[in-house]
């Protein structure tokens, strides 16, 4: 999969900004603030992941103007051409067309191209709380079984209206309140399942990748582990049944996937308390190679490679390791300051105050 070509409009820092892009390595170099990440930010927007800093579309128009725009044309490995064209509108809803034809929602972009992206901020999928590891899981999913994205949108919709109807009863159900409840039951019960046995089977299948990642990443062998652990035994129907004074006691659901950890180890110890900084360093790397690789692996797709300064973040070696460790294909990475010195890249684009110029990788 490849990105031929990225037109930008009033995004981010751009007014605008046309590239043609091609397939290896692109470095992306300038100082801090001149807009090196808004590129990448514009990729991970088109592959339906919106802004891969966490920020709100709105945010993403430039100051002083109504819309911001991406037009891109992205290449399959079959070598058929995608048009994708996006308004991102400051007030309103984003409208999305791919070869001219409207689709409703951004996720409905995940299958037409994907990517994998790190960024200095995924040390936090290791040392922060629960909710980040079970969306690294859940995006996995989705990547690896497009059509999870379904059972996932189902989740989150069942999930609103049963809390919604728990907030409403103050404490108390009535019987019409009851019978509703039971009715949100049911249906959480099937799709938590569902999701809960997603989840623990990609872990499975993912496990041996994971482990050799880190190994690359880290340079040395460790005993690395991910273990999922629910917030129920058994059927959720039968803990839901539980749990439901609890529920409506406290006007929301507590068990169910929402409430699941991925606690990760290395060496048998819990990483987001015991580890090193360069170790959880290193396994939050590992966990994006590993999700990257099996989406690979299956044929699925050959996502394109977003890196947003990682190296500022690594000591020499682990650069090094981590370039070695990244698979072929598209790949873009930004700097603002060095570049290992196995880092050979096929084109350099320089940044400076919203513009973008070729640099000679001679020069």
């Amino acid at each position: 999969m490849q990105i031929r070509t990225l037109e930008l409009q009033n995004f981010r820092s751009y007014i605008h900004v046309s590239l043609s892009l091609t397939d290896g390595l692109t470095a992306i170099v300038g100082e801090n603030g001149q807009g090196k990440t808004n590129l990448l930010e514009a990729i991970s927007w088109i592959a339906g992941m919106g802004s891969f800093r966490g920020v709100p579309d709105d945010a993403l128009v430039r100051l002083g103007e109504d819309a911001a725009i991406i037009r891109a044309t992205v290449v399959s490995p079959d070598g058929r051409e995608q048009l994708i064209e996006v308004e991102i509108p400051r007030v309103g809803r984003n409208r999305i067309q791919v070869n001219r034809q409207r689709v409703s929602r951004a996720r409905d972009l995940l299958g037409v191209v994907q990517v994998t992206v790190f960024s200095p901020d995924d040390l936090e999928l290791v040392k922060s709380g629960p909710s980040l590891r079970r969306r690294w899981i859940d995006e996995a999913l989705v990547r690896r079984y497009p059509k999870h994205e379904t059972l996932r949108t189902d989740l989150e919709r069942i999930l609103k209206q049963r809390n919604a109807l728990l907030r409403s009863a103050h404490g108390r159900l009535d019987g019409d309140a009851a019978f509703t409840l039971d009715v949100w039951d049911n249906k959480l019960a099937v799709a938590g399942n569902a999701v809960r046995a997603a989840r623990e089977s990609l872990l499975q299948e993912m496990a041996p990748r994971l482990a050799a990642s880190y190994d690359l990443v880290a340079r040395k062998a460790a005993d690395v582990e991910t273990l999922y652990e629910p917030s129920w035994n058994g059927d959720l129907g039968d803990a839901l049944v539980v749990s439901r004074e609890m529920d409506v006691r406290r006007g929301v659901s507590t068990v169910g996937p929402h409430r699941d950890e991925l606690l990760l180890k290395i060496g048998g110890a819990p990483a987001r308390t015991h580890a090193s900084q360069g170790e959880q360093r290193s396994l939050a790397l590992a966990l994006r190679l590993a999700a990257d690789a099996v989406v690979r692996e299956a044929g699925v797709a050959e996502p394109v490679l977003l890196l947003d300064d990682v190296f500022s973040e690594l000591d020499p070696g682990r650069a090094e390791a981590l370039l070695g460790a990244l698979p072929g294909g598209q790949r873009l990475l930004t700097t603002a300051a060095w570049l290992p010195p196995a880092a050979t890249p096929d084109r350099v684009l320089k940044v400076v105050e919203g513009t973008v110029e070729e640099v000679s990788t001679n020069a």
